[in-house]
């Protein structure tokens, strides 16, 4: 049955040492999905997931191939249960390739490789301390692009992420960052935050990455999704396989518009509730923000998956 349902995976930032313990107790599949991914990765990502330390949790090589089995996992999970199917997906940066797993058009094991390249690749690109991500919150898209405008002073910044209203994250070159967030406490902004990441995704800096990922994944199998999967890039799905590839790729140095991509699931029918699958509640919080007709729903253990299937099943 594919019900009224969207799907959505959320990306790096979203990992906690301890995730999905709750779950793996009750549904087995989540530790062999881990193992699945260990096995490609020569690493125990469970018990890396387990017990930390989160420092190494939050190496991008590390964080990227952990929320991709995460995500996975939940969707297992939830296929395991009977789940209704939904009529779309779409995920978070990262989160776009646990999308693509969950609509056939790659395989776990190939995702794992190319995301732990991928993390690897983008630490490589930028520096540690060269590069910066910071997220500016109570100020419009167009405010936000014109201080990284006026800031970049021959440097890379950029908005990367339009998260929500008023929520846009920018990356680039670390003076940079730091010289737009004083402009945009000048300029009022309820908050600035500096995340704590030094691989400034989605801006220009990640070109040399993207050009080397794009080799790695000439040697990866693409097959046309059985679902729907809304591309960063682009906001629409694509059956195409050598398509696919070229905006995984642009999607390295793109920006992420979330607010258009969770607006743009009523295209595919009335969409009534957008599941994200994964720990953490960050999309859901996004998603409240963006469309309040859109009921958001966390699956992450045992009780908010018993929810979110009563609810599935009654949309």
């Amino acid at each position: 049955m594919t019900a009224m349902l969207a799907f959505l995976f959320p990306g790096q930032g979203s990992q906690s040492v301890g995730m999905l313990q709750a779950l793996a107790e009750d549904y087995p599949i989540v530790r062999e999905t881990f193992a699945e991914a260990s096995q490609v990765l020569d690493l125990d990502l469970w018990r890396l997931v387990d017990t930390g330390p989160s420092e190494a949790l939050d190496r991008t090589e590390h964080t990227q191939p952990a929320m991709l089995a995460a995500g996975v996992a939940v969707w297992r999970v939830w296929q395991e249960r009977g789940g209704p199917a939904p009529r779309v997906l779409a995920g978070h940066s990262l989160g776009e390739y646990s999308a693509l797993v969950a609509a056939d058009a790659i395989a776990f094991r190939d995702a794992v490789a190319v995301v732990a390249e991928r993390g690897r690749l983008m630490q490589a690109a930028v520096p540690p301390g060269e590069g910066a991500m910071a997220a500016v919150v109570g100020l419009s898209d167009e405010e936000v692009a014109g201080i990284c405008r006026d800031q970049a002073a021959g440097q890379v910044l950029e908005p990367v992420n339009f998260n929500a209203p008023g929520q846009v994250v920018i990356a680039g070159a670390q003076a940079a960052v730091t010289r737009a967030l004083e402009a945009a406490k000048a300029a009022k902004a309820k908050r600035v935050l500096p995340l704590a990441v030094s691989v400034p995704a989605h801006s220009a800096l990640m070109r040399p990455a993207a050009a080397r990922l794009a080799d790695f994944l000439a040697k990866i199998a693409i097959a046309p999704p059985t679902r729907a999967v809304l591309h960063n890039v682009t906001v629409a799905p694509e059956s195409d396989p050598e398509r696919i590839r070229e905006l995984l790729i642009r999607q390295l140095y793109s920006p992420v518009p979330w607010v258009e991509t969770v607006r743009r699931l009523h295209d595919f029918g009335p969409i009534s509730t957008a599941i994200e699958c994964g720990p953490g509640k960050v999309l859901t919080g996004l998603g409240k923000r963006i469309d309040k007709t859109l009921q958001t729903l966390a699956v992450f253990d045992p009780p908010s998956l018993a929810h979110a299937l009563e609810v599935a099943n009654d949309a």
